[in-house]
This record gives C-alpha cells, structure tokens and sequence, in this order.
C-alpha cells in the first residue's frame, strides 16, 4: 500500500446530521415511472446501478433520489441537539482512571483526554487533557485565542504526564492543536490531538473541537444483534472505499459525502443480497492514497466525507436496512507526518525508540510500541470507541502478520529478537488478544476479523485455547491458488488440481474469510474478470465459475466493489467505478448471479450453517483431474438441509457425468451459471434430474447430469409439500 504524508492548511466546519426519519426512508424507496421502465429494460431482476446525485457517468437502473432529495427529506432533522454540559471535573481522570491507563487496560480514554465542551461553574467552554509526559510545557492554541502560545497553557497533573486546561468561551467547530515543548532538546512542535473526534479536512492538519452525539434509529438491529457472532449465519460482505464508489464527473469529479452514499448504498447493497459492508479505513489519514491505512487520528472520523454525525447516518442507514458494518481499523503502523504521533512529545512516545522495533522499512511508516502500557490503553480505547460509539458491527484489523513477527519485512541482522530468542512480537500477540477479549466480552454480536497472511496458529480461537482471539481470519491461501489457477489455460488445468483441492487441509482450522479484495485488484494486478483466461465469454464463464467456487465453500464470504459487475480497469481511488458497464448485458448478468449467489447463500442453511464445523463439508469427488471436475456436498444442521455443488473447470460440456447424491427423489438444479439469464451457452438438466438407485462414490444413489462448460450447478434435493388438510 502507498504510505506518503501531506503539507497543513485549515477548512471550514460542516453541519451534523441526524438519522433518516421515516419520511425520508419512504422517499428514498420512491421510483419514478421513467426509472421503473429504464430498470425493466436494463436489468434482469437484481441488476443494479445506484444513481448519482445531480450527474453521473451511466445510466441508473435502481431508483434512487439525487442528493438534494435524500438531503430535503430529512432536512426537519438535519441537526443533533449537543449533549448538556457536564461539570469539567466529569472529563478529569480520576485515581482509577490513571491507575487503568498506566496498566494498560483502560478502554475509554476518549472519555477523559482530548478536546470536550464543558463548563466550570457558570462558564462554558471546553476542557482539554493530553498525555505527554516528557514535555516541558503544553499549550492549547486554536481559534479561541488567535493561536497564541502563551494563553492557554496546560497543567501539569502529579507525575504521571497528563496535561490539563479548561478554555472558557471555546466552543464546537473551532480548530486547534497542540504545542508541546519537549525537555528533550528544548524543541518545540505543533500537534494534533490524538484523541480528537474530529480533524480538520487534509490537506488540513488542525484538530477540531466536536460535539458526536446522534441520535440512532438502529434500535432493532443492534437488539437483533445474535450475541452468539456469525459462525452460524450467512456473512457476505461488499468491500468499499467510499472516496471511490462513486463520483460526480460533473462537479469536478468531487466525492460523495457520507449522507449522500448512504440510501445510494444500502439500497444498492440490499438489492444485491450482501449482509455487510466494510469500508476502507475511515479514521483520518492526512494522505488519500494510502487508502486510509496511514491512520493519524485513531478516534477521528475522516472529514473528507463530512462530521462524525454523518458517518453514523451512514451507518445508521445501512442498519436500518438490515446490512452489517464491518470498519478497517490499522493499529500495525501509523505515520511519520510531523503533526501526527510520531515523536509526540520529543521522544518516541508511541512508536518504539528502536529502528530495528519501532519503524517499518516495507512502508516507511512508525510501529507502535506495543509494550508500553500506555500505548496498549490507547489502542485498546480506539478498538472500543469505534464499535461502542460508532455501532460498527465489526472491525477488520489490518496487517496483523506485520504485528506479529519482529522480522517482518527485515532482512537478516535487522531486527531484535524477543526474550526467548524467537520472531514472535510477544507484546503485539498480547495487545490483540486483549483487544478481541475486551470486544468480545464488552460488545456481544461484534466480530473481529484478522487479515493474517501466515501460517501463525490459531488465530480466530479463543484466548484460553491459546489463541488470538479472533473470530474471523482470511484465507489469503485459497485466493492466491484459485486465481493462479483460473488464469491457466484449461487445457493445462488438469495438472495443477491440487491447487483447488489443497484447501480442504485446513478450511476448518481456522474460522476463515475467502476474501477477494482490494489488495488483488491494484497496482498491476488487473481487475478480476482480467484475471480469467480466454476470450471474452470464456472469460465471464470463468469469473461466475470462480464466484460460485467461492459462494459454495465453506467460509464467509467478502467481494471487492466492482467485481459484482466485472469491472475491467483495475481499482483506481482517484476515479469512480464503471457503472456505464451496466449498460452491457454481460455485466448486467454477472451481477445478476452475485445476487442470485447471494440470496441462495441466505436462504439455504446447507449453504452457511456450518460455515466454520468440518461437518458442513464432504467431498463427492475431488480426484477428476483428467475432467477439471469438482463435486462436494454441504450440510446444514438438519437432516434435510443438502445441497451438491458440480463444477467443470474446462470449456467442454460433460455429458451423462454421474455423481453420487446422499439422497434419493428428484434434485432441482438451484444455480446453473451457464444459464442464458446468467450469460451462458444454457447448458444444464431442464430444472432437475431423479436420482437413480445406482451406487456411486460411496453413495446409495447418483445422478446422469450435463455438466455446462466453465460452469457450475448447484442442486437441492425436492421436497414435496405435505398433502392439504380435510
């Protein structure tokens, strides 16, 4: 990932938002006749494009109203009355508090350092607290008091490096920062506030006072929230970078902000059947093309798309459709910019002194000194602050390989070994089960996901096993092999089938993510469908092949925007996605099949009951190398729930290929991908085939099936409805 810095100016403040109200929910779902025919003409049941406010480059095919309408509807809510002002000493760290953070196990140091709107008897203003215990001075300079140095200088509380001051008259909405001193040398820096809820736009680099309430309407989904996780439960997630989605070409090619995504969003994602959303990481990075990934403001929604108020109207909206949010949280690594955490207070605060520890060369970013109890307060807060106060339903942790061993990246002689001689960074093995335990125990039904590149064991079970503490980690293993292998001419194919069997070795020693995300789309790599070999409907066959691989396996399932409908160019963050491609009925139909792939992931507990129990998977036949051929079984927690999956991975049609089935009666083809509605030849078994009582593969009975060229067929035992009552 590109990891780079940006130079400081100051941008003005925005308004806050409240939730979508039920007026604006109702005209939101509102469809214009002329849209209705355009959706009719252009999409095939589930196709979907979201419109763009005032212009976009393609023709929408899902109603949805342009930004000014989403924004009237909701415009007799557009505010958020601020909380009533508490006493200063409410935000003042007590002996508790100070004892918890110098352990390392304080979990909401938000709630008493930073910037909050206060009163000290009968004056108003703000109370600021910051943690730099080898400044010689602090000071609060901001708009309040022109940035003046002097005015504002902060108290030194006892030893233990807390600094504190109320501003009379400062108020939400006005920028500041930092001045430290450093003993160290006698510098002098301007900082920005750590735990800041809000940092003015970038190329900005001022703090801003803020006030985050909100008043949520997700009530029933975070009732609905299974406390039990979703080890059991369909979990497909659309991976997005908001700056990305979606642009208006017309206005300078300028982002949308989080208000006006949101209806585009969820109602796009709904229509498609996805059961969550992750986002690229929204804390504040001063650089866009680092994605978010170069994080400086830990508690700090990114202003690039509005205020804190507005990303939780996005969230908010998506749970009132029923979509789950899964945040990017990167506590690997942070920038070196000069306003950020790096030598904060003059000496290597957060970041580890050593070079060998604390810097990392792959990215040219800092390391967190994992060992340092306050460090581990810090990152334990954010964790909880995002998922408590922002509802995420999830966090996805970035770059957990880099935090776990001390040669990441290093060549021979430069890096330090731990005590016991070994890789393993043993305090960032500790501060990420910490952080799962706490989330896990204080915010029941959120889920944390590891994106972990290695073999490390472990790493989604619990902690008094000896594990991580994840609930989720990706299979980055099953993505680099199927891709390889689908980028194979077939007729070469057959020797290399260890390459999609190799993952039934371990598909249950992890609760694992079959991920095809970002990182596979950028820099070179092509975008998915150019992955695929042959030509052009080869190509499309191959990339609904390797989607109905992926839907099929057991494990959750997370897709990257743009590959639902086979976007040619790879990512670019810097432009929209290329939503005229709906325009083409290829793209119509592959999309399509995500949301057909989709909704038969939901409806079918065969399909995601046993998502993570070796007891939802066995192998029909995974030795066909000679015909590229797969054929397994999944299982739900019921007798009846079966499904078999077949798939040909070579351009030839299979005629009379007999596979062995758990169960006599008819089977319903659920899925064929080389149906004509999907963009196929329309190969297939005309609905269903009878089960023959013919011994095969370990089965009592078989089925004589057509097997669709590049294709897959997904098939369900047929039940017959139970005879009508007298």
């Amino acid at each position: 990932m590109k990891r780079r810095s940006s130079p400081p100016v100051r941008a003005a403040r925005q308004s806050s938002p409240a939730p979508p109200t039920p007026a604006a929910t109702a005209a939101l779902a509102a469809t214009s006749p002329q849209d209705a025919a355009r959706e009719a003409a252009l999409a095939p049941e589930v196709a979907a494009v979201p419109e763009a406010p005032a212009v976009v480059e393609t023709a929408p095919v899902l109603a949805v109203p342009a930004a000014g309408e989403a924004l009237a509807a909701t415009e007799a809510s557009a505010t958020v009355e601020p909380e009533e002002l508490h006493e200063m000493e409410h935000f003042r760290m007590g002996e508790m508090d100070l004892h918890l953070f110098h352990e390392g196990r304080h979990t909401r140091l938000h709630e008493k350092l930073g910037a909050h709107p206060a009163r000290r008897g009968a004056k108003e203003g703000v109370f600021f607290a910051a943690w730099a215990p080898n400044a010689e001075r602090v000071s609060v300079i901001g708009e309040f008091n022109d940035w003046h140095p002097g005015q504002h200088v902060m108290e030194r509380r006892g030893g233990m490096g807390i600094w504190e001051v109320f501003v009379p008259g400062a108020r939400v909405g006005q920028h500041y920062k930092l001045q430290i001193a450093s003993h160290m040398g006698g510098s002098t820096i301007d900082k920005a506030d750590p735990f800041a809820f809000r940092q003015a736009p970038a190329p900005d680099t001022a703090s801003v006072v803020a006030d985050i309430a909100y008043r949520w309407g997700d009530g029933a989904h975070m009732k609905g929230r299974s406390k039990s996780g979703l080890r059991n439960a369909p979990m497909s997630i659309y991976e997005v970078h908001l700056g990305s989605w979606m642009r208006v070409p017309d206005e300078g090619n300028r982002m949308l902000s989080y208000r006006e995504i949101a209806p585009k969003l969820a109602d796009y994602v709904a229509k498609l059947g996805f059961t969550h959303v992750e986002l690229l990481p929204l804390t504040e990075h001063p650089f866009y093309g680092s994605w978010g990934y170069q994080t400086t403001g830990y508690f700090a929604a990114t202003s690039r798309y509005g205020e804190p108020a507005d990303l939780k109207f996005l969230i908010d909206t998506l749970h009132q459709r029923g979509i789950g949010v899964i945040l990017d949280w990167v506590p690997g690594h942070f920038p070196h910019d000069a306003h950020g955490l790096a030598s904060f207070d003059g000496t290597h605060l957060y970041e580890h002194a050593s070079p060998l520890q604390g810097y990392h060369p792959e990215w040219n970013t800092y390391i967190f000194n994992y060992g340092r109890h306050e460090v581990r307060s810090f990152l334990l807060s954010s964790a909880l602050f995002w998922v408590e106060e922002f509802h995420a339903d999830g966090l996805r942790v970035d770059g957990v390989a880099s935090m776990l061993y001390l040669d990441y990246g290093r060549k021979h002689g430069e890096w330090v070994p731990n005590e016991h001689g070994g890789r393993e960074n043993l305090d960032a093995v500790a501060l990420l089960r910490q952080v799962n335990e706490s989330i896990y125990k204080q915010v029941p039904g959120v889920e944390t996901i590891a994106e972990e590149s290695t073999a490390w064991p472990l790493v989604s079970r619990p902690v008094y096993l000896g594990g991580l503490g994840f609930g989720f980690k990706w299979d980055l293993g099953w993505m680099h092999d199927t891709l390889k292998y689908l980028a194979l001419d077939p007729i070469f194919r057959k020797f290399h089938h260890r390459s999609l069997t190799f993952r039934g070795m371990y598909a249950f020693t992890e609760n694992f993510v079959m991920a095809l995300s970002h990182d596979e789309v950028v820099y070179g790599k092509g975008s998915l469908i150019n992955k695929m070999n042959g030509d052009h409907w080869q190509k499309f066959a191959n990339l609904r092949l390797l989607y109905t691989y992926m839907w099929t396996q057991p494990g959750k399932k997370l897709l990257f925007m743009g590959g639902e409908f086979a976007q040619w160019k790879e990512w670019n963050h810097d432009t929209s996605l290329d939503w005229h491609l709906l325009h083409e009925a290829a793209h119509q139909k592959i999309q399509l099949l995500v949301g057909e792939l989709n909704r038969a992931y939901r409806e079918e507990p065969a399909l995601h009951a046993l998502d993570v129990d070796p007891k939802g998977f066995q192998w029909i036949d995974a030795n066909d190398a000679d015909h590229s051929v797969l054929v397994y079984e999944r299982r739900g927690t019921r007798e009846e729930d079966w499904i078999v999956v077949a798939l040909n991975f070579t351009p030839v049609p299979l005629h009379n290929y007999r596979i062995g089935v758990p169960g006599a009666g008819a089977w319903e083809e659920l899925i064929n991908t080389d149906a004509e509605t999907f963009g196929g030849s329309g190969h297939g078994n005309l609905g269903a085939v009878q089960a023959a009582p013919v011994p095969w593969q370990g089965r009592d009975f078989s089925l004589s099936l057509t097997l669709p060229p590049l294709g897959a067929i997904l098939l369900k035992p047929r039940r017959e409805a139970p005879p009508a009552g007298p």
